[in-house]
């Protein structure tokens, strides 16, 4: 079982229907490690298969983004998400991988996520606003965010989970794990702010998380308020823009965000070595684990 999939195996015993996000998580976590072993990867299809005979076209789209883009991915397990899902997406499998790198390749994107991160708060929250003038992102951003979701969120955040909550954010908004670490380790919060209007998360669930995620924030009310008035101001369409801009910039080679104590990870990648220094993880944990024969996803995808 690795870190984290157990909470999500939990929501299921509340009567919610977890098998979309049980998919997506078991993908996730999988796409994390750079190889497996040969036990580690018929664990992974075996599951899989249980779980994409139940789950909707959409959330079997959603987890053909994120897979296909994963060097050696299981064919078997590309194939049964495409089947069926679009008529010409079962004859062109392969054309997933170069219109995620096109994507990923987006040099404004790229640029705009850049910015951000180097920001500094004034003059985020002016980025913001030009970003506001654009209107929403084309295409469209679209995300899986539930309830369930933000309950994740939130549970992570007051639990003093900083791994689950990274982990979270890069799945719901469907983003870089380098870049889900910036947001959470982001000494001024803005990152955090945007995505939390882009998930739709309750301002008062958001001022939770806020006091709780990361030091630099929590013990400054101040701070807290002005990332509540930041978070009333900017507009959906702004938001969007960022995580389009997130998505766009894939695993830049620096994020030059203002991160303290990396609560969740290693440093940045390509960060020098004073940036290094400061972001190594406030929370050691250990690497991702095999997942277990007797993994209860099982019961849940029976």
């Amino acid at each position: 079982m690795y870190p984290g999939f157990n909470s999500h195996v939990g929501l299921a015993d509340g009567g919610l229907d977890s098998k979309p996000t049980l998919l997506c998580v078991l993908i996730d976590l999988y796409v994390q490690k750079a190889s497996h072993t040969s036990e580690e990867e018929r664990q992974f299809i075996e599951l899989a298969l249980r779980l994409i005979d139940v789950v909707d076209a959409a959330t079997r789209a959603e987890a053909a983004r994120r897979l296909t883009i994963y060097p050696g991915a299981p064919a078997e397990i590309v194939r049964r998400l495409t089947d069926n899902l679009f008529p010409s997406v079962a004859e062109q499998q392969q054309s997933f991988a170069p219109l995620a790198e096109a994507y990923s390749a987006s040099s404004e994107g790229a640029e705009i996520a850049e910015q951000f991160f180097a920001a500094l708060p004034e003059e985020r929250a002016a980025l913001l606003a030009e970003l506001d003038g654009r209107g929403p992102p084309d295409p469209p951003v679209h995300l899986t965010a539930t309830k369930e979701t933000i309950a994740m969120l939130e549970a992570s955040a007051l639990g003093c989970r900083p791994r689950d909550l990274i982990g979270e954010l890069e799945r719901s908004l469907g983003i870089a794990h380098r870049l889900a670490e910036a947001i959470v380790n982001d000494r001024s919060g803005e990152p955090l702010v945007v995505a939390a209007k882009a998930l739709a998360v309750p301002i008062d669930v958001l001022q939770r998380i806020l006091l709780f995620v990361n030091p630099a924030i929590g013990h400054s009310v101040r701070r807290v308020y002005a990332l509540t008035a930041l978070f009333d101001q900017i507009s959906v369409a702004a938001a969007m823009r960022v995580v389009a801009a997130w998505r766009a910039a894939g695993e830049p080679a620096h994020v030059r965000s203002r991160s303290h104590g990396a609560a969740g990870g290693r440093p940045p990648t390509g960060a020098s070595p004073e940036i290094a220094r400061q972001a190594q993880p406030a929370h050691p944990h250990g690497q991702a684990g095999a997942l277990s024969a007797n993994d209860p996803v099982q019961k849940v995808a029976s």
